[in-house]
């Protein structure tokens, strides 16, 4: 009994053991750790993810193969801008619906896995719509492939910068960038002009231009293989709530209340209202000189060779100074070259033109891609992310039919006239009202 009595004594004096949650600064600091633990890993994973993916992406996005395809199929300026609007309405419906089913996940990789599957499958309905399909039917396959790869494209871009953020510092995300898009671009544009050259003139396999969508298909899917299996992601200290997307689209208005973030989205719906007269660039080109398979070549050479020299410039120089100046420079850069453009009548010019309209789109592409990873909460990062991608998409998809009715009805000088008003208009909202968001969130409130 003494010794029952004892023990129980014992237990009754022993301190109790609790566990203590670590605090909310306590998980911050871990996932600060983790970031820069496995910073080489995932900078590799997702540089290798880039290059590849970008140098497949760009053969399909590039303003020449696509383009050219279509009003050779088609004859019509009003197809090729139906097909490219079409694209972007992809674009506009997915960002917001994706971004409200990972806001409030701990980790988004499956969903990237998936999403980006899906937009790689269209360019190979593409490629084998251009081989099984002929006459109306082609066309209006290859255009709902490019419908289909607007809107897992829209979903995938929320999806990869959500990525990009979580796992790359901000002081390394342009550098990072610049070495995947100067890598890419630069395989890219020599794939660009050998695809010129040796897929479309020799008809390689029956379809040039299958054969090239084909090749851009097994490289962006090597991309995604090469981050599936290098990528460590970590579980941020906080997410969302889940919440139905009817209640979130009601909390829009507060997301809109960071007036930098605001005239941000003013600024990317003035810029993508410029790039009406994108797709138009080559076809333009053709009155001044013949759009042979090699021609067609080295503009895209030149287009992307130049996307590439910059990309150098643009990361290192954004990560010094922030990507608002490299948004600026880009917007005049755009503008100057679509003046060359419009004035050139000889080969030299045009070549130049197109490596100044690549330059300035890259540094674009970059600068809004980075800076909207910089305003605001990390909680709120996906629905920003959605927000100015589907800002950019209604503007996008409405650009290109525009942009071809224009070019039918008016001609091209009154195109590319309105596509450098929006830009110059862009560049003045820029420089008054907005401030470059890595200092602003610095500054003392």
């Amino acid at each position: 009994m003494e010794s029952r009595f004892e023990e129980e004594g014992e237990a009754a004096a022993a301190p109790e053991v609790t566990t203590t949650e670590p605090s909310l600064a306590d998980k911050e600091a871990a996932y600060e750790k983790f970031v820069w633990d496995n910073l080489k890993r995932n900078y590799v994973g997702h540089y290798l993810h880039g290059m590849l993916g970008m140098t497949g992406f760009r053969l399909i996005n590039a303003p020449t193969f696509l383009p050219a395809y279509l009003h050779l199929l088609s004859g019509s300026n009003f197809v090729v801008g139906l097909g490219l609007a079409l694209q972007q309405l992809g674009g506009v419906i997915s960002p917001i619906v994706g971004a409200n089913q990972i806001e409030h996940r701990t980790k988004v990789m499956p969903a990237a896995i998936w999403m980006g599957g899906l937009a790689r499958l269209q360019i190979i309905g593409m490629a084998l719509a251009g081989w099984f399909l002929s006459g109306q039917s082609r066309v209006v396959a290859i255009i709902g492939f490019m419908f289909l790869f607007g809107l897992f494209m829209g979903t995938q871009r929320v999806v990869f910068s959500m990525l990009l953020a979580k796992v790359i510092p901000i002081s390394r995300r342009g550098r990072l960038q610049a070495w995947r898009n100067a890598t890419g671009g630069l395989i890219a544009a020599g794939l660009a002009y050998l695809a010129g050259r040796y897929f479309i003139d020799a008809n390689l396999f029956g379809n040039g231009y299958s054969t090239t969508f084909l090749f851009a298909f097994f490289l962006t899917s090597l991309g995604l293989t090469a981050l599936r299996l290098l990528m460590i992601e970590p579980e941020p200290p906080t997410v969302r709530a889940q919440m139905r997307l009817r209640d979130r689209m009601k909390e829009f208005p507060a997301l809109l209340a960071d007036r930098g973030f605001l005239f941000f989205m003013v600024v990317q719906m003035l810029a993508i209202s410029g790039r009406m007269a994108v797709p138009f660039y080559v076809i333009y080109a053709a009155s001044s000189i013949e759009l042979s398979g090699k021609n067609l070549g080295l503009l895209s050479l030149a287009y992307l060779g130049a996307d590439t020299v910059s990309n150098l410039l643009w990361g290192y120089l954004g990560d010094k100074t922030g990507f608002r100046l490299i948004m600026l420079v880009s917007l005049v850069l755009w503008v100057a070259s679509t003046v060359l453009l419009m004035n050139a009548h000889d080969f030299l010019p045009i070549f130049l033109a197109f490596a100044g309209l690549g330059a300035s789109q890259s540094g674009y592409m970059m600068s809004a891609g980075t800076m909207i990873l910089e305003f605001g909460d990390r909680d709120e990062m996906p629905m920003r992310i959605a927000l100015s991608s589907t800002a950019e998409g209604i503007m996008a998809s409405a650009g290109p039919l525009i942009g071809g009715l224009i070019s039918a009805s008016l001609g091209y000088g009154v195109l590319f006239s309105l596509s450098i008003a929006f830009l110059l208009a862009g560049l003045i909202v820029l420089l008054l009202l907005v401030k470059e968001p890595r200092t602003a969130r610095m500054a003392p409130p």
